[in-house]
């Protein structure tokens, strides 16, 4: 046996064994063949013929080498636990050779030959591509619209070509000396992105984003502040590769994939924005999405863990948080469902559908003795203690174990009627695409950026929130998009729609929720350009350090600055050993000034000690009974401050500007906010300060205005630094004077 895929699993960071890469070879740059086989073959030879343009062939024949590669991401922690899965080893039959083409080479033809210990010869292909090659370009090929000047390097336009297309454009933008570049969509690891690069890709990087670099959510946008203060976006869905004058320390280098004809002017658009952080950003959101305004409940305590996964559990900790004294809006269960449809409750008992039309309520019988037997007396009865439900959600249908009953006619229908995206094979024909990650492998995908199939997929749970009541759904995975070989309904392909995948994701819910009437409130971790206009955001999978917690701050912040309203964070992490309680309780205090504020806990399969991130388990396993109290006290300043937080957020959809926004979108002449990047303005009347390091005492950087000690009510002169000593439960925070009488009963009740 021997096999290659020419463009592999479509992992954005990691080279599969059996690959070709790159998938388009480019003269003068190394080229690698890759195949797998069975684990007897004792040789495999590659035989590569180059054609220039006058059609003249040259051939050669390459002996590959053995090697044990890692694919999918496996070694690089490249998905949804991929770590444990790391740790099994390939089979051995990974084999790789590597070659150089002509400099004038239009395109190859290779094949395969893998020799067995009996001499007996397996071939494969042939396979064949074109092959590109670096020229300079015209200016016009970079259209840039919007403010002037234009901000385009002249003659530093250069085009990745082939015989019959425009593959990349590569182009650069001037950088002052003095200038900062914030953005680029949800970045965990700096504010200023100057001197970096990095790559505008949607990914599930589980944990340690900050130091992968790696992002749920990446935009092509970005803020050049200092100067004249400008921004850009790069309109394009496809992948995008900034050096923010890493390499020329006077330029932004800009790479965008195309597909546009050799002779095609303008194959990439940039819109320029001119003006200060708010008129940029409010610019861009104008294009691309504005926000919608949420009701006010968005802004109480979201609370859940992943092995709250029976009513009874759901129940006992939302009982927990009022014997405790402890106010919670918000439960988001996820682990209700039977996983193999994500529309019906786990135990529930109904009559499949042969349709496969749309659920009611009726139809489900609950087993008294079941993991959820009454889903409708537990959404009233939290709904009567003002708690809102939410609903776990992943877009795929899921195809191990083989489905039976409802999904396996809901998985027929899903083929028949043509509402999966597809993928193609190296022959060239089309066939359902499987999910290529590591979480709910080889799961089928509808295509939710289609009006039909998304339709389909979303009117299957109309009940839960027409007839059931529930209030949002936590749309979570929307990541599983890999490859350029991917081709969805409309006929692009992957390299196009992927990123746009979890726009659609989550628009689609919220347009559920409003065909019943409710608010479209969606929780969802991944997005791209056209987010900012679809529900409430959290910043994924960390582990309970404060590293990470650093990391998320600075997350929200360059969400925000990218156009998100609605954004939060799974407090102290949500993953690993319990936070000690110091990281805990400091943490909580500070997403008390964030728009969303939740806790999470990851699965732990029924370990004991649990981990459980409800304030009581950290207290008992703590041993330091203390931190009940002090969430107690966290969560009911939080509760003072909604109506400020509602008001501001109407203001910030209303004028497109952050509610949660970096300092120098209020102080952008300022260049000592910089020092200070994990600072952030809440509203038009809050700085925030969180501790980010253990101990009391806190370095802060009050900016120039007259300013008010929210905790003291001792006047603060601003364009100041000062050493702050505050509790746990405190982080330092300032109130504008102006707005001082209106807001000290918040904070001195």
């Amino acid at each position: 046996m021997i096999r290659h895929y020419p463009y592999g699993s479509g992992h954005p960071y990691s080279e599969d064994t059996e690959q070709r890469s790159p998938t388009l070879p480019v003269r003068g740059e190394p080229l690698r063949i890759g195949a797998r086989t069975s684990a007897d073959v004792t040789s495999v030879a590659i035989t590569v013929i180059e054609r220039d343009a006058d059609g003249v062939e040259r051939e050669t024949t390459h002996t590959a080498t053995s090697v044990v590669r890692s694919s999918r991401g496996q070694a690089t922690d490249g998905g949804h636990l991929a770590t444990a899965q790391a740790r099994k080893a390939n089979q051995p039959g990974g084999w790789e050779a590597h070659l150089s083409l002509g400099g004038a080479t239009v395109a190859i033809e290779y094949t395969m030959a893998a020799q067995g210990p009996d001499g007996r010869v397996t071939r494969s292909g042939p396979y064949s591509t074109e092959v590109a090659w670096w020229e300079a370009a015209h200016d016009s090929l970079v259209e840039v619209s919007g403010s002037t000047p234009a901000r385009l390097v002249h003659g530093s336009v250069v085009a990745l070509r082939t015989q019959t297309r425009t593959a990349r454009v590569r182009w650069q933008m001037p950088l002052a000396r003095d200038e900062r570049v914030v953005g680029f969509g949800e970045r965990f690891d700096t504010l200023d992105q100057r001197g970096l690069t990095l790559d505008s890709v949607v990914f599930e990087q589980y944990k340690n984003q900050g130091a992968q670099r790696k992002t749920y959510m990446p935009m092509p946008f970005a803020h050049v502040v200092g100067a004249d203060g400008w921004g850009f976006h790069v309109e394009t869905s496809r992948r995008v590769w900034f050096d923010v004058g890493a390499t020329a320390s006077d330029a932004l280098t800009v790479e965008a994939e195309v597909d546009a004809s050799v002779a095609s002017p303008g194959a990439i658009s940039v819109a320029q924005f001119a003006g200060s952080p708010d008129a940029v950003v409010a610019a861009f959101v104008a294009k691309v999405g504005a926000p919608k305004e949420l009701p006010d409940w968005v802004f109480k305590l979201w609370a859940s863990g992943n092995e709250w996964n029976t009513q009874a559990e759901v129940e006992r900790q939302m009982s927990l948080h009022r014997e405790h004294r402890i106010p919670v809006g918000n439960v988001v269960i996820e682990a209700w469902s039977d996983e193999s449809s994500f529309s019906a409750f786990r135990d529930a008992e109904f009559e499949p559908r042969a349709d496969g039309s749309r659920a009611r309520l009726s139809d489900f019988t609950f087993p008294k003795d079941g993991a959820w037997p009454d889903p409708k007396g537990m959404v009233d009865a939290l709904h009567s203690h003002d708690v809102r439900v939410h609903l776990w959600q992943i877009p795929l249908i899921k195809m191990r174990p083989h489905p039976v009953g409802q999904a396996r006619i809901d998985t027929d229908i899903a083929k028949s009627d043509g509402y999966l995206i597809q993928e193609r094979t190296p022959g060239g024909k089309l066939r359902p695409y499987r999910n290529r990650g590591w979480w709910f492998p080889l799961s089928l995908m509808p295509d939710l950026t289609d009006d039909a199939a998304a339709h389909w997929w979303t009117e299957k749970r109309r009940y839960l929130v027409d007839e059931l009541g529930i209030d949002g759904f936590k749309t979570d995975g929307g990541e599983h998009a890999w490859g350029s070989d991917l081709v969805y309904l409309d006929g692009r392909g992957g390299d196009e729609k992927n990123n746009l995948f979890p726009v659609a994701y989550a628009k689609v819910y919220g347009d559920l929720l409003e065909r019943c009437g409710k608010a479209p409130v969606t929780f969802s971790r991944a997005g791209f350009t056209g987010s900012q206009a679809h529900g409430a955001f959290w910043a994924g999978d960390e582990n309970s350090t404060w590293e990470a917690f650093r990391w998320s701050m600075l997350a929200g912040l360059n969400a925000a600055a990218s156009g998100v309203v609605y954004w939060g964070w799974d407090i102290a992490g949500f993953s690993g050993d319990l936070p000690e309680p110091e990281l805990y309780v400091r943490a909580f205090a500070a997403s008390a000034f964030v728009p969303i504020m939740q806790y999470h806990s990851e699965f732990n399969h029924h370990r004991k000690p649990a981990r459980d991130r409800t304030p009581w388990h950290v207290a008992e396993l703590s041993g330091d009974q203390a931190v009940i109290e002090e969430v107690r006290e966290v969560v009911e300043l939080r509760e003072r401050l909604v109506p400020y937080l509602a008001q501001s957020a109407k203001y910030a959809v209303e004028s497109r500007v952050p509610l949660m926004r970096p300092m120098f979108f209020d102080f952008a002449d300022d260049a000592r906010v910089w020092d200070f990047p994990v600072q952030w303005m809440l509203g038009e009347s809050l700085l925030v300060a969180p501790v980010l390091t253990p101990g009391e005492t806190s370095t802060v950087y009050v900016p120039a205005g007259d300013w008010v000690d929210a905790w003291s009510g001792e006047p603060i002169k601003g364009g100041t630094v000062l050493e702050v000593t505050t509790p746990r439960t405190r982080v330092p925070v300032y109130v504008r004077d102006e707005a001082w009488a209106d807001l000290k009963a918040v904070f001195q009740p």
